[in-house]
């Protein structure tokens, strides 16, 4: 019943014509966003985000979550279309839903994508109203040790799940942790790497790092490829032959891939450093495991477009519960939505959901209106989307820099910063080149300044002794996560040179 009345209270929150208005804005410019090949939800935001300083932060948060999860929709356009995801999560999209358009199923593609989206974000938002309250009830028996483990457990998940680049993964987070110690220590008050500028006292603000890394260095590196140089790529069209609407056969096929993609994507976004793209892949991985025809995914087929879909878009509910109830975000797109709760005085963590319900309620419903807004916005507008995609990449790319810079230099009327912005483009386009990850980055310096101050307290409480880690339960339990994090690649990698010394005798 509480759930209940928590939901009516959000909604009373959100449904106002000014609330209703800018999620309308900010869920169409996320699929817009989206539709630029190389742009997600985290450049979308950083860019976004400087606008909004000026609004009320209730009204904002609606706004960028609405970038947040529209840009998962427009993603997938681009995908099925042009072979071109919109950004990482929606790669899976293309193994079937461009062998989909090539087959003239264009428009049943389009619409199974938007229906599958709406369904996977729905689950995660109804799942988001009945466990967030409870994840808050468990956060909020944590002290420092077990909310500095659990920044640790999301920083190493996030190096585990990169692949075959894990050292360019655990490089770019220390990257990120090195930049969060700019500015003046807290318990001693000296000044660390400020080489006598009074601008950087305070430490480097994430968000010229993220539009930097994000907008710009996505810029720089769609330049070095030669985009603006390209004629638009050939386009998949609609044909008056070809039905837009999927037929029964394929609603058939995919009923039970709803359900299984959204409850995945949920659980695995839940999880810190997982995220949407590893979503995506593990619920086209395990669908094409369970179906009783595997051979027909990549070739077309709609079970094949429907897994990722439905899992992305749950996935990118479920990392919004360790950001409102731990403060921990599990991506790079919810660690800028983060620096924009502290930008406004916002504290996400296991007091949230007492303190500020009105704002955390809100917030969760406006998700509802939001997909509901989004499975609308997608299925009639996609012809308007289409003339967006052949807008020529050149005309892009002086409206993107102009809105970088202008975005940079509002925050704080700081040129420094503008400058700081312009170097991490060009680290942008460096990582991006070597395969770094910029995501990686943006997630330690978030999480960087709260890790230090979590362990500074634990040290001080404990005395200076480690041991206190081992002595509490539930940060034991989260040490020996920690233990099991690291130790998987190791083992697998010790099980490798085993293999290697097998063969070769």
């Amino acid at each position: 019943m509480d759930i209940l009345e928590n939901i009516m209270m959000g909604l009373s929150v959100a449904v106002t014509p000014i609330n209703i208005l800018f999620l309308i804005i900010g869920a169409f410019v996320g699929m817009v966003v989206g539709l630029i090949p190389g742009f997600g939800p985290t450049a979308g935001i950083a860019i976004l985000l400087s606008l909004t300083f000026s609004m009320d932060p209730v009204t904002a948060v609606i706004m960028l979550a609405g970038i947040y999860y529209g840009s998962m929709y427009g993603g997938t356009i681009t995908s099925i279309l042009i072979n071109t995801p919109g950004e990482s999560a929606t790669v899976a999209s293309t193994f079937d839903g461009y062998p989909l358009a090539r087959n003239g199923r264009v428009g049943p593609a389009l619409v199974m994508q938007a229906v599958a989206s709406f369904i996977g974000g729905t689950v995660g938002v109804l799942l988001i109203s009945g466990f967030a309250p409870y994840f808050s009830q468990i956060a909020s028996t944590f002290g420092p040790p077990e909310f500095f483990l659990l920044i640790a457990i999301g920083l190493l998940a996030l190096i585990v799940v990169m692949g075959d680049n894990k050292v360019n993964g655990a490089i770019s987070a220390l990257l990120g942790l090195a930049i969060s110690l700019v500015g003046v220590d807290v318990i001693s008050g000296t000044q660390r790497y400020t080489f006598g500028s009074p601008e950087l006292i305070n430490g480097i603000y994430f968000l010229p790092v993220a539009i930097g890394l994000f907008g710009i260095g996505e810029l720089f590196h769609s330049i070095y490829q030669g985009l603006h140089k390209e004629e638009n790529k050939e386009m998949i069209s609609f044909k008056k032959k070809d039905s837009f609407w999927p037929s029964k056969k394929e609603w058939s096929e995919s009923k039970g891939t709803f359900a299984r993609g959204s409850f995945l994507g949920f659980f695995i976004g839940v999880l810190p450093g997982a995220g949407a793209t590893v979503a995506s892949l593990m619920s086209y991985s395990l669908e094409k495991k369970v179906s009783k025809t595997p051979k027909k995914f990549g070739k077309g087929f709609m079970p094949g477009l429907v897994a990722p879909e439905a899992a992305n878009n749950a996935a990118s509910s479920g990392a919004m519960i360790p950001l409102l109830t731990l403060g921990i975000p599990g991506s790079g797109a919810t660690a800028v939505l983060l620096g924009a709760f502290l930008m406004w005085g916002l504290q996400p963590g296991p007091l949230m959901m007492s303190q500020e319900p009105e704002f955390a309620w809100g917030l969760i419903t406006s998700m509802y209106l939001g997909n509901i807004i989004l499975i609308v916005v997608n299925i009639f507008a996609i012809p308007f989307f289409i003339k967006i995609m052949q807008v020529p990449y050149k005309l892009l790319v002086p409206v993107i820099m102009i809105l970088c810079t202008i975005g940079t230099f509002s925050l704080n009327g700081s040129i420094v910063e503008t400058w700081i912005m312009l170097a991490f483009g060009v680290i942008g386009l460096f990582m991006k080149l070597y395969d770094f990850s910029p995501a990686a980055v943006v997630l330690a310096l978030v999480l960087g300044p709260m890790a230090e101050n979590a362990l500074r307290q634990t040290l001080i409480t404990s005395g200076g002794s480690f041991m206190i880690f081992l002595e509490r339960p539930v940060s034991l339990i989260f040490v020996i996560a920690v233990l099991f994090i690291i130790g998987i690649p190791l083992v697998k990698f010790v099980m490798g040179l085993f293999r290697r010394e097998s063969n070769t005798a």
